[in-house]
């Protein structure tokens, strides 16, 4: 897909949220761009989810299973380099660490969850032809009591967030009208964030920032969604992609870097999920004398077995995420150049 790249430029594909419940097959999620993946360099994705017993429904959250352990093949079936696990990857101990007991089985370098605090803040750091990558991973969408690591309980890396309701312009006049809602990272966990970014930034060429954050099934940004993003990139972050919301939101550009709000679903197996929010991106960066170069994204869409596929910016898929994003991107000042396989970002 992606053409002029050669020995001395590397292929990078950044993915959104990757859930293998109810895969039976592991071949199959990632069969329909396989062929893209083998073709990157190294591929990044958001790990959604545990894989341990599939029978066992969590308590405080109806209708969520884990991922059957067999099914984590599938990880390693479509080559993935490192995963981001700050997000639903918790649900007990137990789930925790055999889910990234997988990871490790399969060589899959991993960030955001551990065994305690600090193991879940250490970096997966990867290197290709001499190019070092490090992810961090963060969420700031947790359950309040037992999801977050601490110093001795396994959890996730955790950015915590504020809100505050204040009454509309129109509440006066008519009652019971929409609040204004402001919301802000937590001032200390913020500060924890970038402490690990300037401590990554000192071993790393190329500085990757994963956070689940945001409104599920929302296209507006949260407040503190672009507070963190901005103090990720100040911190020395390279680029920022982040998860949870389910649907892609906008892209913005702060200080030459990119930060991809939310890029929606890649593989989700979920039931429910394979008719809702088939549309997602997909990022490719080009790498050269270890820097980035070129940051681009194409439309993915879901078909009816769940199963992502690259679309053209032009198509009856492709053509009305690609227009949507671009809608989405204005107001934070980001305009693209757009071809038929994918939309540029900055170049």
């Amino acid at each position: 897909m992606w053409q002029g790249l050669n020995d001395n430029t590397l292929s990078v594909i950044l993915v959104g949220d990757v859930n293998l419940r109810n895969v039976t097959d592991p071949n199959l999620p990632f069969a329909l761009v396989q062929n893209t993946f083998d073709n990157a360099d190294l591929r990044f994705a958001n790990c959604e989810g545990c894989y341990a017993d599939p029978s066992v429904e969590i308590p405080y959250k109806r209708g969520w299973f884990h991922a059957d352990r067999s099914a984590s093949e599938g990880l390693g079936i479509a080559g993935f380099d490192a995963m981001g696990c700050a997000n639903n990857v918790h649900f007990g101990a137990e789930a925790v660490l055999e889910s990234l007991s997988h990871l490790d089985r399969l060589g899959i370098a991993h960030a955001g969850a551990g065994k305690n605090r600090k193991t879940a803040r250490t970096p997966a750091i990867v290197e290709c032809r001499g190019t070092r990558f490090g992810l961090l991973s963060y969420t700031s969408v947790f359950w309040p009591t037992g999801h977050a690591a601490e110093t001795n309980q396994p959890g996730v890396a955790t950015i915590k967030g504020h809100t505050a309701y204040q009454p509309g312009t129109r509440a006066l006049e008519m009652p019971g009208a929409d609040p204004i809602i402001h919301s802000w990272p937590d001032k200390k966990e913020l500060a924890e964030m970038q402490e690990d970014v300037r401590a990554l930034r000192t071993q790393v060429d190329i500085l990757i920032l994963s956070c689940h954050w945001g409104v599920s099934g929302s296209q507006t940004l949260a407040d503190y969604q672009t507070t963190i993003g901005h103090a990720a990139i100040d911190a020395g972050a390279d680029l920022v992609f982040g998860h949870h919301p389910h649907v892609p939101q906008g892209v913005e550009v702060y200080k030459n870097k990119a930060i991809f709000y939310s890029l929606g679903n890649f593989m989700f197996g979920w039931e429910k999920m394979k008719a809702r929010h088939p549309e997602g991106l997909l990022i490719h960066c080009a790498v050269k004398e270890k820097k980035l170069s070129k940051v681009s994204f194409a439309p993915i869409w879901r078909n009816e077995k769940g199963q992502p596929q690259l679309v053209s910016t032009k198509s009856q898929e492709g053509g009305p995420i690609v227009e949507t994003i671009d809608i989405l991107s204005k107001p934070l000042g980001t305009s693209f150049k757009i071809t038929r396989n994918e939309v540029i970002v900055w170049s």
